[in-house]
């Protein structure tokens, strides 16, 4: 590679509903993108899962996609970065690499009794001092308990070593770089945070909660920075080092270039997530927050995060598209919510699993509240992408609470940032501008500008930042007084979702 020009950079986004691989030139271009959907799995309410054999085949399938879509060679490809969907769980049989079991999904409640017996006492905080969580379904380590204690002579093969653990990216990086004939076993900082396993601090598993959950450290990955060659790539990307791992929210922070404290990010996908840079410190929450991993670059001081996770907002929008068939299409909902001026005085709160943060209530479900016979689906249609501006202003103001840091403006990211409308209104009721940046991939951009790091593309964040560059700004319009008595009705409608389940079932 004699000329900048010709290098590229790929990435695999990895997500909860779809693989896609983008590939990026020097410029933090996309040069060509390939994508495909794997099936949703629901084998009781409130279970979720994925087969990860599907997914890894859909995974090889985009990539072959995108090479030829470039009109590349695997040897024009200097690095492979990885995100992922963060928490879903993997186990699989080192002999045969055949998972063990259908991958249990981010969204998935079956372990919250797990999760109340294991807090016991000492409650959902039990672990928070060591790994920044509360104990929830949310996190990997009781869905690899669950699945210890649920498939039959797992737990016996696990002791013995036969078993490997992974999140998403750990089974993608095993299976890249050779599978069953040598494939490296291995995870970075970011998604070992979410495990609730892993010390904050250190950066290792801590021995304490892995005797606490019951969970065999032999069938751990060995956890690596987020930008570091891991190993080389076989088969159609052979020969091609695979250079960066990153939970999805961690790769969009990267992303998005948030590389000082007190720069924030939101994605919007089936969920939110936003996460605030707090520097190399992790700042503990009081406020229903998640401290998390925000970033390590090879030998580097590791950054620290707080993070907001919010379950369901684009997952909503599907929902009034596929389950109540109000719209055809997901864009459409924005057109119908302009049809009126307002909301009509009605609330959805989607806590279709539970709430997130600020809250962590496993025992809410969904509600819609303010009905009267004056409520049209256009009302509905704006009540469901208030869902999402509101829960996002929960989560702003918890931060805010935790860390002293206001923010002055939020960058966003994902598919609903397309929706004018919603955009308007998230920043209406923060407060502050919200800000699309012009290349919109900004989990794989993440991906690809870590590998690239790692393997000299690019020299440093300085660089990376160059290339940032805004595609569309909404700045708030609305009245105090107005977004004030919103909120205030939004709580309460909040409020109506609790205590819906009982005892932990369900």
């Amino acid at each position: 590679m004699t000329d900048n020009a010709e290098k590229y950079v790929a990435a695999i986004d990895q997500g909860t509903t779809s693989s896609r691989c983008i590939i990026f030139d020097r410029n933090g271009a996309i040069v060509a993108v390939d994508q495909r959907e794997h099936r949703q799995i629901f084998p009781k309410p409130g279970w979720v899962e994925h087969d990860a054999t599907e997914i890894w085949s859909k995974v090889q399938a985009v990539v072959a996609g995108a090479i030829a879509k470039a009109g590349l060679r695997a040897d024009q490809i200097s690095a492979l970065g990885i995100t992922n969907q963060r928490e879903t769980t993997v186990l699989w049989d080192r002999a045969t690499g055949k998972p063990v079991h259908n991958a249990i999904v981010w969204q998935d409640t079956r372990t919250a009794g797990l999760c109340g017996r294991l807090g016991g006492s000492d409650g959902q905080d039990r672990f928070r001092e060591q790994t920044g969580l509360p104990l929830a379904s949310y996190f990997s380590g009781p869905k690899a308990a669950w699945l210890l204690d649920n498939v039959p002579g797992l737990r016996a093969r696990a002791e013995r070593g036969e078993i490997a653990f992974g999140t998403i990216d750990s089974w993608l990086i095993w299976n890249l770089t050779g599978g069953t004939d040598g494939g490296r076993h291995v995870t970075d900082v970011t998604n070992a945070g979410r495990t609730m396993l892993m010390n904050l601090e250190t950066l290792q598993w801590d021995a304490s909660i892995l005797s606490a959950m019951d969970v065999p450290e032999v069938m751990l990955p060995e956890i690596k920075s987020s930008a570091e060659v891991y190993g080389t790539a076989v088969g159609q990307l052979g020969g091609v080092p695979v250079a960066s791992a990153l939970g999805d929210q961690q790769a969009a922070v990267f992303g998005q270039a948030c590389y000082e404290v007190g720069t924030a990010k939101n994605t919007y996908g089936t969920g939110s997530f936003l996460l605030l840079n707090t520097g190399n410190r992790p700042v503990p929450s009081k406020s229903g927050l998640l401290t998390t991993m925000g970033y390590k670059i090879g030998s580097e001081a590791p950054v620290y995060c707080l993070e907001g996770s919010i379950a369901i907002t684009g997952a909503l929008v599907q929902w009034f598209r596929d389950q109540l068939g109000i719209i055809r299409t997901a864009d459409e909902i924005e057109s119908l919510a302009a049809s009126v001026d307002d909301n009509g005085g009605a609330y959805i709160v989607p806590a279709f699993s539970g709430l997130f943060a600020p809250y962590w209530r496993s025992d809410a479900r969904g509600v819609v509240t303010g009905l009267t016979r004056y409520v049209t689906k256009g009302h509905l249609a704006r009540a469901v992408l208030e869902a999402t501006s509101w829960q996002t202003r929960e989560v702003v103001d918890a931060m805010f609470q935790d860390s002293g840091v206001q923010i002055t403006t939020l960058k966003v990211d994902g598919g609903m940032t397309k929706n004018n409308l919603l955009m308007q209104h998230q920043a209406d009721v923060l407060g502050v501008p919200v800000i699309r940046p012009r290349v919109s991939e900004t989990t794989c951009l993440g991906a690809a500008y870590a590998a690239g790091l790692a393997v000299g593309v690019w020299n440093d964040l300085d660089e990376l930042k160059a290339h940032w560059q805004k595609d569309a700004e909404w700045t708030p319009a609305m009245d105090a007084s107005v977004r004030d008595r919103e909120y205030h009705n939004w709580r309460k409608a909040v409020e109506k979702s609790f205590g819906w389940l009982e005892d932990g079932e369900g």
